[in-house]
C-alpha cells in the first residue's frame, strides 16, 4: 500500500482528466467516502497523517501483540455489503466476520452476571432469570426499541438533514416516540430492576453518550443488535479498513499516508466561496473539485478553515457544544494465560459499584477522576489467534473519563500511569485474579492521545455528544453552509459515532455529491 507519494507524481495522477475529489482523513467513514466517490467517476485522494489506514479503527503491534485501537465490533454488516456492493465488490470476499455468541457478558457489583445474545428466547430467559416480574416489560421495551430503528436508523439517517423542511416532515413522530425521554428513562419505565435498566440502556456510552440524558432514540440499538446480530471482523476492524482502502486504489484512488493538511482552501467567486483543495503541512497544494473531510467537524472547521470566516459553525458556536466523554484505553498483552480466565470471553462490561453517579461525574465534573470505574473488556484472543502469540493473549480496558473541555482539565500525563494501574487493579479484584503477574507487555491512550493523535476537540472519543440538540439537523451537517463543495463524514455529523453510522455518512455524502461528469462539463 502506497504510504508516501512523489509530489510530482501525485500531481500528474491529478490531471489525469475527470473531477477529482480529496477526502481528509483515511478513518471508516473517509474510506467509505473514497469508495463511493471513485463509483460515482471521481479520481480521488485520501490523505491522512497516520501511517496506516482506519483512523480510530487501525491497529498497533507491539512484542507480537496486535492492539486494535477503537472499535472492536459490527453490529449492522449489511452497511458495509451494501458499501461494496455499491463498488461492483463482493465484501464477503474481502472480509471474514464471526457472529459473536455471546455478544458480551455484563458483570454486576454483586457478583450476578447477564450474558446478550441474538436469541430472543435465551434473551428473555435471562431477563427472567434476574428479574421475573420484568419479563412483560422486556418484550415492550424491544417493541419500543423496534420502531426507533425503523425511523431512526432507516429513515432519518440514511438520508441528508441538513434542511429545516426534513426535520418538519418529522418532529410530530419524535414527540409519538418520546425523543425528550432519555434511554435511561425509556427503560426506567420498562424495567424495574436497576441491573437491567443499566443493561438496557448503557449502549449509548459507546458512542458517548450520558443514557441520563440522550434521547431515547438510541435504544434503537437493542434491536439493531437482535436483527443483525454482533459480529468480530478476523484480523480485526483494522482488516476492515486495509480492505477498504484496497478498493480505493483498486478505482485509482490515491491513499497519502503519513501526510498532513493543513488547510482547506477556499476562493470567493460571484455567488459563493468555493472550495479549491488543500494545503499540505509541507506547503504542498493538492487542487480538487471536491472535499470530502472525515477530520472532527470541530477540527474542520475551526483549524482547517481557520482562515475563511463563518457564520454558523464558528469557534464561539462549537465551545459551546457538549462534547463526548474522554477515554482512557489500557492495552495490554499477557503471557501463557490463553487457559486461565474462562469466565472472561471476548466482550466484557464490568459494572462499578455507581451507574448513574459515574456517569455523572464523567459528564459534570471534568477536572477530576473517579474513585471508581467501570470498563468495557475486549479479548480479542479468544476468538482470533493471530491477535497475541501462542498461549498468550491480547486485551484491551476501556473506561469513560472526563474530556479536556474544561478550564483545569485533568493532567493525564501526571495521572495516566496511577489511573493504569487502578484498572489492572479492579480487573485483578473483581474478574482476572493474578493478572498482574502476567502482564508482559503494555501502553495506554488518554484524552490527550485522542487529542493529539486523532485531532479530536477537548480529547472526545467520539465528537459531539448525541443529545437530541446535536443530533440530525442541529449537528455539522454532511454538507457544508460555510463553503461550496466542502462535504463532511464520520463521528462528527450526520447521522453520528459508532461503525454504522460513520459509515452510512459516506452513503448521505454520496447523494449529496454531484455525478463526476455533471461537474467535467
Amino acid at each position: 500500500m502506497m504510504t508516501r507519494v512523489d509530489p510530482a507524481l501525485a500531481e500528474q495522477a491529478v490531471r489525469a482528466g475527470g473531477p477529482h475529489a480529496v477526502v481528509i482523513g483515511a478513518g471508516l467513514g473517509g474510506l467509505a467516502a473514497a469508495m463511493r466517490l471513485g463509483a460515482k467517476g471521481y479520481r480521488v485522494t485520501v490523505i491522512d497523517k497516520l501511517d496506516v489506514p482506519g483512523g480510530r479503527g487501525s491497529a498497533i503491534w507491539q512484542d507480537g501483540h496486535r492492539f486494535d485501537l477503537g472499535p472492536t465490533i459490527v453490529t449492522v454488516p449489511w452497511v458495509f455489503r451494501e458499501l461494496w456492493a455499491a463498488c461492483g465488490r463482493d465484501f464477503d470476499k474481502d472480509v471474514k466476520l464471526v457472529p459473536m455468541d455471546p455478544f458480551y457478558e455484563i458483570v454486576f457489583p454483586d457478583g450476578e452476571r447477564f450474558r446478550a445474545c441474538q436469541d430472543t428466547e435465551k434473551m428473555r430467559a435471562e431477563v427472567a432469570r434476574l428479574s421475573p416480574s420484568d419479563l412483560a416489560g422486556y418484550d415492550l421495551f424491544l417493541k419500543d426499541s423496534e420502531k426507533r430503528y425503523w425511523f431512526g436508523f432507516e429513515n432519518l439517517g440514511r438520508r441528508p438533514m441538513h434542511e429545516w423542511g426534513e426535520l418538519a416532515k418529522v418532529l410530530h413522530i419524535f414527540g409519538v416516540l418520546r425523543a425528550d425521554r432519555s434511554v435511561y428513562a425509556h427503560a426506567a419505565s420498562r424495567v424495574k430492576d436497576e441491573r437491567l435498566r443499566m443493561a438496557l440502556s448503557f449502549h449509548p456510552l459507546f458512542i458517548g453518550g450520558d443514557p441520563f440524558n440522550v434521547t431515547s432514540m438510541y435504544i434503537l440499538v437493542s434491536y439493531l443488535e437482535k436483527e443483525f446480530g454482533v459480529h468480530y471482523a478476523m484480523g480485526g476492524v483494522a482488516a476492515i479498513a486495509k480492505a477498504m482502502a484496497g478498493v480505493v486504489e483498486g478505482q485509482g484512488g490515491l491513499l497519502r499516508m503519513g501526510t498532513e493538511v493543513d488547510e482547506i482552501l477556499v476562493e470567493r467567486q460571484p455567488h459563493a466561496h468555493k472550495v479549491t483543495g488543500v494545503r499540505l503541512a509541507s506547503g504542498e497544494v493538492v487542487k480538487a473539485d471536491v472535499v470530502v473531510s472525515n477530520a472532527d467537524s470541530g477540527f474542520t472547521y475551526n483549524t482547517l478553515l481557520r482562515n475563511h470566516r463563518r457564520w454558523r459553525w464558528t469557534d464561539e458556536s462549537l465551545a459551546k457544544k457538549r462534547w463526548s466523554m474522554g477515554l482512557f484505553v489500557w492495552y495490554f498483552g499477557t503471557r501463557g494465560t490463553r487457559g486461565m480466565w474462562k469466565d472472561v470471553g471476548h466482550h466484557t462490561v464490568l459494572n462499578g459499584p455507581r451507574y448513574k453517579g459515574i456517569v455523572k461525574d464523567i459528564f459534570f465534573h471534568q477536572e477530576k477522576l473517579c474513585d471508581d470505574m467501570s470498563l468495557y473488556i475486549h479479548r480479542p484472543s479468544v476468538t482470533d489467534p493471530s491477535a497475541a502469540p501462542e498461549g498468550d493473549d491480547t486485551f484491551y480496558a476501556l473506561s469513560p473519563v472526563p474530556n479536556l473541555h474544561s478550564d483545569t482539565p485533568i493532567d493525564w500525563q501526571a495521572n495516566g500511569e496511577r489511573y493504569r494501574q487502578a484498572v489492572q487493579d479492579f480487573m485483578e479484584e473483581k474478574l482476572m485474579p493474578g493478572l498482574g503477574k502476567h502482564v508482559s507487555t503494555s501502553l495506554f491512550f488518554t484524552p490527550e492521545t485522542f487529542r493529539d493523535r486523532y485531532l479530536s476537540p477537548y480529547g472526545a472519543g467520539f465528537s459531539l455528544e448525541p443529545r437530541i440538540f446535536q443530533s440530525a439537523n442541529f449537528r455539522p451537517h454532511n454538507i457544508s453552509e460555510e463553503v461550496q463543495g466542502l462535504y463532511m463524514v464520520g463521528a462528527g455529523t450526520h447521522p453520528g459515532a459508532g461503525l454504522p453510522s460513520v459509515v452510512t455518512s459516506a452513503e448521505v455524502v454520496a447523494k449529496l455529491v454531484p455525478d463526476a461528469p455533471s461537474l467535467a462539463v
